[in-house]
Order: structure tokens, then sequence, then C-alpha cells
């Protein structure tokens, strides 16, 4: 016997159709996030990192500004709202997340520097022709560094020199992510590890993770890499001399990743008295050489992560890296 209320047909199928939307609305919440989703924490040695977290937010939008608002180490979010221009580098405090407004906001002609500090996220920035000594980016005895969805370019008009790194990662530093940026139309693209006589502060430190990054039209320091421990997985280099390089004992994992009109994909065995070590999986080479004069030991990161095939990584990163992307 029917206890329940009589439904019309018109109710059933209202019912039915709402049924199937849950369903479908559920389904879609199980898949996992498309390729090049913009991550809301970072993967890799820079996980945990959080910046300024929930702190209310102030918008800048001159230089004077920008530097009060990112001076000590409470927590902050600060915003960038237009291009400001720079000669030199300003100093970034402790628990900072300094994030970019729209697509075309950031800094031009110098960059940022990270100089003893912890916890620092920096994203969605244009940040464009660093004039020599002023790198774009430079994380230096630091630790806990989110660099992401940026875009870093220069020109190759000029010598090698009259531009800095567009990131550099030395003194030390530890724990550092770079993912989803663009570096294009330079020279020195991201070193870590200054000097080759570096050996008491670096061992054992500059430990960095490159993923879902595009080097387009950069010749080198793709990343070069001294002492430390660097992933770099799932990027795509196109128009480089020499991209991976590791030296002075450093251990690279260099894994599903797309290299194009590269002249050495990489390299342990050039420019130092001691080389670097190198385990490679996965990737697409493109025609572009390999000098691996040492296999690594470094095949298993102390993270969780999900590497991509190399099939898919053009796209990914075509879509998802660099500013105007979160």
């Amino acid at each position: 016997m029917r206890t329940g209320p009589l439904r019309t047909h018109a109710q059933r199928t209202t019912l039915v159709t709402a049924a199937a939307a849950a369903l479908a609305t559920a389904a879609a919440l199980a898949l996992p996030q498309p390729a090049g989703a913009a991550e809301t924490s970072p993967v890799g040695f820079g996980a945990g990192t959080t910046g300024g977290g929930s702190a209310t937010a102030v918008t800048v939008s001159t230089l004077s500004a920008f530097r009060t608002a990112v001076t000590g180490n409470t927590a902050k979010v600060v915003r960038v709202n237009g291009l400001i221009s720079l000669s030199g580098q300003v100093d970034i405090g402790s628990n900072t997340t300094v994030l970019g407004v729209g697509s075309a906001s950031g800094f031009t002609g110098g960059g940022l520097r990270l100089k003893e500090v912890t916890n620092v996220v920096v994203r969605n920035l244009n940040i464009s022709k660093p004039v020599a000594p002023a790198d774009g980016i430079t994380v230096q005895e630091s630790t806990k560094v989110w660099i992401d969805h940026n875009a870093f370019s220069a020109d190759r008009d000029h010598d090698k020199d009259y531009y800095d790194g567009l990131l550099d990662i030395n003194h030390g530093a530890d724990n550092v992510t770079v993912s989803w940026n663009t570096f294009k139309d330079h020279f020195k693209g991201s070193l870590v590890g200054h000097s080759d006589n570096n050996t008491s502060e670096d061992t054992g430190h500059l430990k960095v993770t490159y993923h879902h990054n595009h080097f387009g039209n950069v010749y080198s320091r793709i990343p070069s890499l001294r002492f430390g421990t660097g992933h770099f997985y799932n990027n795509h280099v196109d128009g480089a001399d020499t991209a991976c390089h590791s030296r002075m004992g450093a251990q690279m994992l260099v894994e599903n990743n797309v290299f194009r009109t590269t002249k050495i994909a990489v390299t342990t065995n050039r420019s130092s008295d001691v080389d670097g070590y190198a385990n490679l999986r996965g990737n697409d080479l493109g025609g572009a050489a390999t000098e691996v004069s040492q296999v690594g030991s470094f095949t298993a990161p102390p993270y969780g992560y999900t590497a991509e095939p190399a099939s898919t990584v053009v796209s990914s990163v075509t879509s998802g890296a660099g500013a105007g992307k979160i």
C-alpha cells in the first residue's frame, strides 16, 4: 500500500532531473583539477609556505607605498596594482604574500630581494628587465618560499651581462618551489648557488622544485644548480643553448619535461671543476643532447606530487603558466 504522497508525472520528471544533476555535480567534484588549474598551496620543497595567509590585504600602486607595506615580519598580504618602475631591489619581510592585481601588474627595471627571511609567497607579477646587479627576484639565506604564476622577461638585444638573473637562489636558501611561471627572452634564467667556492654555506641546502614553468628563448641556467637538490618536472623549454645544469656535486631529477629547439637539455660536466649528478626519466628531448657524466641518486622526492606525462606538458603549461592565470 502506498503511504507517501502521490506525485504527478511532471513532479516525478523534475525529481529525476534534479537527481541526475546532483550526480553529475558530484562526479565533477570527484574529478582531479585539470592541468593548469591554479594551486592554492605549493607542491614540492616549498610545501607549507603560506606567506601572509589570511591577513587583510593592502593594495598599493606606488614604489614608496610598496616599500612600506612589505617591511617587517608580521603577516601581511600586499596587492600590487599597476606596473612600478624600480632601480635596484626592494627587500621583502617574512610572512608576506606579494600578489599582482590582474594580468599586467608588477615591476620593471629591478626586482625583489628575499634576504634572511622565511615564509614568503610571490604570485601573479610581471617582472621585467632587471638591470644588473639586480635580479628579478633574489632568494638569499631564506627558507619556505613559493614563486608562482609570475611572468619574468628581459630581452636579448643587450650584452649578456646587461641584465642580471631573472630568478636567483643562493647563500644557503632552502625549501623553495618555483611553479607555473614564464621566463622569456633572457640570457641567464635561474641560478641556484652563486659560486663554486661556497661549499660550507650551500651544502645540505638549496633544495628547490621547478614545475610547470615555460622557459622561452632563455639561453642558459634552466636552472644552473650547485651543491643543492633540484627537482625539475613538467616544464617546457624552447630556444635554449644549455638548459638544466647540475654542477659541484648537485643532485638533479629531471622528469617528464619537454625540450624544443634546445642544444643541450641536461649537462653535468660544464663550467665547474666538480661535476654534478642527474637522473632523467620520461622527458621528451625533442632532439636535444644530454651530457650526464654522473647518474644521480636523487630519484624519490620527499613530498607528494603528480607528474603528468610529457605528452600533455606543452598544452598544460601554455594554458596555465604566467601572470593573469590565477
